[in-house]
């Protein structure tokens, strides 16, 4: 798959995160043919198609919308798979492809195999992976050295591998289903990367990998690959000779963002940066805790009257949850804070949740999950729809010196196009009522 003049390629699912974008770009400009399906319809894509729009217009591309009709397949040199889609291994339309014989890879396996491996930190976990990763980027590029951040964290680095060169690291954050798809293709077997970061394995994404095994096989399978491992506590079991183990007392003090997880997660980043470069330690736990965080994380959007609002709905596993509400209790008492949680049902146990409705100011749930959450709660809880239904309830019982926090503990898909127009949903209803101060 080096040479892409003239192939015909068929890109199975154009995506809402840029993966599907930039995947499109890459081939058309190497050359290739470009099909497109995806089950979405064009108001759903809209953003994604005007992105591609150019390539439509010069017939470089062509757009299947609602199915994937197998007689696409006809002629097809290779087939690109989204990681999005579930369950492949039972795909009608994948498995047709594998028995005609035509090449499967990923967006990401095609990044992978333009990259220098000895200079690539892939960083994975159920929750943290993104914050890890942003903060080894900002590592790096606080301590003079060129570092690009890419992978599931959203776009393509496909679009940027002119700008890498011998003495650029990548830092690639990598999701449990992208890692499933590298490790179908065996890349790792022959070119594992530097450093893998492990920050944690909790069950989630059941939807997609259908059990808990499949889930933990997929994440491991980075902490078996790379040529240095770094591994937070929850996955030290998984831990051999070339592991380095992060433990609590390792955690950065003083670290930019709140909340002892992000101390562990500053911890992580910088051992994954002083194996990587020889940099000295202090100086790396010093940069990695400056990072002042990413949009959806534990994010500070507003304060109005006294009431402070955190936007962290990048937040869709239930831990994430309590380890945001940890680190907001940390400056607040947990009695003065309202969280809203729920959303689309992926299958996880959202128990340990509802368990917080009592010690807080109050739990409003919304989304496919939010009435399960609420029958499980002891008080303090309610099931109010969606967001603005929440922060209607929230607005009749907070008082100042509170503070009402969005950490959904689910994804989002239920009824949002993706976890940043929920908070950005969130920040505007709370912006909306009065002046913000901050």
């Amino acid at each position: 798959m080096n040479d892409w003049n003239d192939k015909l390629v068929y890109v199975m699912g154009l995506g809402r995160f840029g993966g599907g974008v930039g995947v499109i770009r890459y081939l058309a400009s190497q050359g290739a043919r470009v099909l497109i399906g995806d089950l979405g319809d064009e108001d759903s894509l809209s953003d994604s198609i005007s992105q591609i729009r150019v390539l439509l217009e010069q017939e470089q591309a062509e757009l299947r919308l609602g199915e994937h009709q197998v007689d696409d397949l006809d002629g097809v040199d290779v087939l690109v798979v989204n990681p999005a889609v579930p369950l492949p291994w039972n795909n009608a339309f994948i498995l047709e492809a594998k028995s005609r014989g035509i090449a499967i890879t990923t967006e990401i396996e095609i990044v992978y195999r333009s990259l220098d491996p000895s200079r690539v930190i892939a960083v994975t976990g159920s929750a943290g992976k993104s914050t890890t990763s942003a903060m080894i980027h900002h590592a790096f590029t606080q301590l003079g050295y060129h570092s690009l951040l890419g992978g599931n964290i959203g776009g393509s680095l496909l679009s940027d591998l002119e700008m890498i060169t011998q003495e650029t690291w990548v830092v690639l954050e990598l999701s449990s289903a992208m890692l499933h798809w590298l490790g179908e293709s065996k890349v790792f077997d022959s070119s594992p990367p530097a450093i893998g970061v492990v920050t944690n394995c909790i069950p989630n994404h059941l939807d997609w990998h259908g059990d808990e095994t499949h889930y933990e096989q997929s994440k491991r399978l980075l902490a078996e690959a790379a040529a240095k491992v770094v591994l937070g506590e929850q996955v030290s079991h998984w831990s051999s000779g070339n592991s380095t183990v992060i433990e609590q007392s390792d955690a950065v003090e003083g670290s930019s963002l709140p909340g002892k997880h992000n101390g562990l997660n500053a911890a992580v980043a910088a051992i994954a940066m002083s194996l990587a470069t020889g940099t000295d330690l202090h100086m790396a736990r010093d940069a990695a805790g400056s990072f002042a965080g990413l949009p959806h994380r534990l994010q500070l959007v507003c304060e109005i009257d006294g009431v402070r609002y955190y936007n962290d709905s990048k937040c869709t596993v239930p831990d994430a949850t309590l380890l945001a509400l940890d680190a907001i209790s940390e400056r607040t008492d947990r009695a003065c804070i309202h969280l809203i949680a729920g959303g689309y049902d992926k299958g996880s146990d959202l128990s340990s949740i509802s368990h917080q409705a009592s010690s807080l100011a109050g739990l409003y749930t919304i989304g496919s999950t939010g009435k399960s959450i609420c029958e499980f709660a002891e008080s303090n809880a309610f099931d109010c729809g969606d967001l603005r239904g929440a922060m209607i309830c929230i607005e009749s019982r907070v008082k100042a010196g509170d503070v009402v926090l969005l950490s959904p503990g689910c994804a989002s898909w239920d009824q949002f196009e993706n976890y940043e127009a929920r908070g950005e949903q969130f920040a505007q209803l709370a912006q909306s009522s009065k002046r913000s101060v901050v």
